[in-house]
């Protein structure tokens, strides 16, 4: 089933627009817009061309290469620039798998990765790779133990999210860094560590030597860039077997004519979001909490996903008893309120999230779970409207559900 979330005239006429989906993507920053609309109409060249015009496109896309891998504190020549997140992850995890058939075919994951990872450890799983798959226990994070048991001769990549984009919490990627470094130094020397962090960059502070990691996936779209851009950091000393192939682009790691503007978006974004960061971060924190503390106080038999502290400053994922999320994720749209029922890319199915299940809830939680992310334009009156809207729809919603009305009924008699 797809929900077909159109504008329609009862939305438009909505008291109030709050945009709650930041996990979802981010609205393009104005600033971040010029700088690409510059780009569109002065910056035209191919960045392969010897001729002026495209030196300047290879200039453009230098900066921003080194804005990228400042905000990840990368080497420039470490970040191989891609469409979006799904790619960084595809082109990590196959051009690891491709490029290590000699030493193995085990792939160490967790429960609770995007779609666009676990979708790929399923691809490889079927041309007879071995996954096994890390639980996450009810405060949604890995551990470490899980980690060392898991880890086999034949292990040639570990792939674990740094935060997860429905619960927010926070993996132990520095712990799984240093089991890796010891398999090295033990003699497993093509044992990688790859991490997710399209949800984590520009909302917690990333440095690459002091995570550990290998490789780590990026995208722009999460950052107020435009979408269709991402960038792969790969350490120097990784092998990779490229998958888009024909060009010399990107260090022979991915062929193709580079998006200019979007690159050149892409790093002014994340130019924007390492000077920011702090502001931004305190900003949507103190939203997060606020709207946590009223809906607590407003509303009964909810339960909050995922680990209280070991999580991303700006979202909250909520079950809420006795009701259907996408009942409610319809009836906040029509309030003028934009939320999710978890991740965008898997959604159109019916089957409750696969992250909340994860946490050992049960089929009710976990179809009644609502992710609310915030970003750095919203507001206290925003929240103030929610919690609002939000109220009074649970409500309703719980006076339809025959499974309120039925221990109504229960406590009665």
């Amino acid at each position: 089933m797809h929900l077909s979330l159109q504008p329609t005239e009862a939305i438009l006429n909505a008291k109030r627009q709050v945009y709650l989906d930041y996990s979802a993507t981010t609205p393009v920053d104005e600033r971040v817009a010029a700088t690409m609309l510059r780009c569109l109409t002065e910056t035209f060249g191919n960045p392969s061309s010897v001729h002026g015009y495209g030196q300047q496109a290879r200039a453009a896309v230098d900066r921003a290469r080194r804005n990228v891998a400042a905000l990840v504190g990368a080497r420039q020549n470490e970040i191989v620039f891609v469409s979006g997140g799904t790619e960084a992850n595809n082109l990590a995890i196959r051009g690891v798998a491709e490029a290590s058939l000699g030493h193995g075919r085990h792939i160490v994951t967790s429960e609770i990765e995007h779609p666009s990872v676990r979708g790929v450890c399923d691809s490889l799983q079927k041309k007879g790779w071995e996954v096994t798959r890390l639980p996450v226990y009810e405060n949604g994070i890995v551990r470490i133990e899980d980690v060392r048991a898991a880890i086999r001769p034949d292990t040639v990549l570990i792939s674990v999210m740094l935060a997860n984009n429905e619960i927010g919490t926070i993996q132990p990627i520095r712990e799984i860094a240093a089991l890796v470094r010891e398999h090295r130094d033990a003699g497993q020397r093509t044992l990688w560590l790859h991490t997710d962090a399209v949800q984590a960059a520009g909302r917690l502070q990333i440095n690459v030597e002091e995570l550990g990691c290998d490789l780590l996936s990026l995208s722009g779209h999460k950052l107020y860039a435009p979408k269709g851009v991402g960038a792969l950091y790969i350490r120097r000393s990784v092998r990779l077997a490229p998958h888009n192939v024909g060009g010399h682009q990107e260090r022979e790691r991915r062929g193709g004519t580079e998006n200019v503007p979007g690159i050149v978006a892409f790093g002014e974004a994340a130019r924007l979001a390492l000077e920011e960061f702090e502001q931004r971060i305190a900003h949507t924190h103190k939203l997060r909490d606020y709207f946590e503390a009223e809906v607590l106080s407003r509303i009964d038999d909810v339960v909050l996903n995922g680990d209280r502290e070991h999580r991303l400053p700006h979202l909250s994922n909520i079950s809420f008893r006795f009701i259907e999320g996408e009942g409610l994720l319809i009836n906040l749209d029509l309030q003028g309120v934009a939320v999710s029922t978890g991740s965008a890319c898997s959604s159109g199915t019916l089957e409750p999230s696969p992250v909340i299940r994860a946490l050992g809830r049960d089929d009710e939680l976990a179809r009644g779970s609502i992710r609310f992310s915030f970003g750095k334009d919203n507001t206290q009156a925003d929240v103030d409207y929610v919690v609002e809207v939000l109220a009074d729809a649970v409500a309703r919603l719980r006076e339809l559900s025959p499974l309120n009305k039925k221990l109504v009924m229960s406590d009665m008699l």
